[in-house]
């Protein structure tokens, strides 16, 4: 899991289908004490997080996991934000 922060949406023009309706979110990679790293990456929101929240996100076979994206083509979504 990586704890990091929305920084901004993602719009999409073109995407596969099966994300029609999925909300695309740009989170910054941040450590334990809210500093920020410097990766970014975009990931399917799952919780209806909102710009500058804390959030989980989760990569690779576990974001296929998630809620309402099985069988997708996603490598990061969004699990949970922390308050």
């Amino acid at each position: 899991m990586i704890l990091g922060r929305v920084v901004g949406t993602v719009v999409a023009t073109r995407k596969d289908e099966r994300l029609t309706g999925a909300k695309l979110l740009l989170v910054r990679a941040i450590d334990p004490h809210g500093k920020d790293e410097a990766a970014h990456m975009v990931a399917v929101d799952t919780v209806d997080a909102g710009l500058r929240d804390k959030v989980l996100v989760v990569t690779g076979s576990s974001a296929r996991m998630a809620a309402g994206l099985k069988d997708t083509p996603v490598d990061a979504a969004i699990v949970g934000v922390v308050h």
